[in-house]
């Protein structure tokens, strides 16, 4: 399967190296920079898990897609709490393997990109921080990764899909796409009066404006 999943990503145009156990996987990872790390829970010489621990013990943030046969509640979150950012169940589609390595990239990108503005807004991606006249936001995770999207795409309508992606980036059933309404309404209260305000375009999505 490890083979496979090398074939395709390099198919894929993505240059990758097959380790074929933790320990291997820590002689990679001594010499080269990785921008994603696809990590299977069951290694043969120790679980992927420890591996991971390891890692972010360091101080190495690459970000880190889990892959496993089994699916239970406790072992996703297990994974999510060492620090995995990712998720897949075996077997799993290689398009869609694809797919959320590119959105784990694209998502490490912007966050090392520099802070942006909107009118009195400022967004700093790698603090992950947000002020208003230069006074910091009270705001949650969830919020800020959607004020994030938002502010990047400033201008721009951004379809519900897309910000669904923005707040989570492994499949977490019992959310649905309706969580978006209460995120732009709980940012909207947070942005009232500041210039800076989140458009509805029905059916399209929405849109972060803010004056010159």
């Amino acid at each position: 399967m490890a083979e496979a999943v090398a074939i395709r990503l390099r198919q894929a145009g993505m240059a990758c190296d097959l380790a074929e156990s933790a320990e291997a996987a820590e002689d990679f990872l001594a010499v080269q920079r990785y921008d994603v790390l696809v990590l299977d829970i069951n290694l043969p010489d120790r679980p992927g898990t420890e591996l991971l621990a390891g890692l972010r013990r360091r101080g190495l943030r690459m970000p880190v897609l889990m892959l496993t046969a089994v699916f239970s509640v406790e072992t996703r979150v297990s994974a999510l709490d060492l620090g995995a950012d990712d998720y897949l169940v075996k077997p799993f589609d290689h398009r869609e393997l694809v797919a959320r390595l590119r959105a784990l990239h694209r998502r490490e990108a912007e966050q090392k990109s520099d802070e942006i503005r909107l009118g009195a807004l400022s967004f700093s991606p790698g603090a992950m921080e947000a002020r208003l006249e230069g006074v910091p936001l009270d705001l949650t995770r969830r919020e800020l990764a959607l004020l994030g999207a938002l502010i990047r795409n400033a201008g721009r309508v951004i379809g519900k899909e897309r910000l669904y992606e923005s707040l989570y980036s492994f499949a977490e059933t019992d959310v649905g796409l309706n969580a978006i309404e209460l995120y732009i309404a709980r940012l909207r209260k947070k942005l009232a009066g500041s210039g800076v305000s989140i458009e509805t375009q029905r059916g399209l999505g929405y849109r972060m404006v803010g004056d010159d």
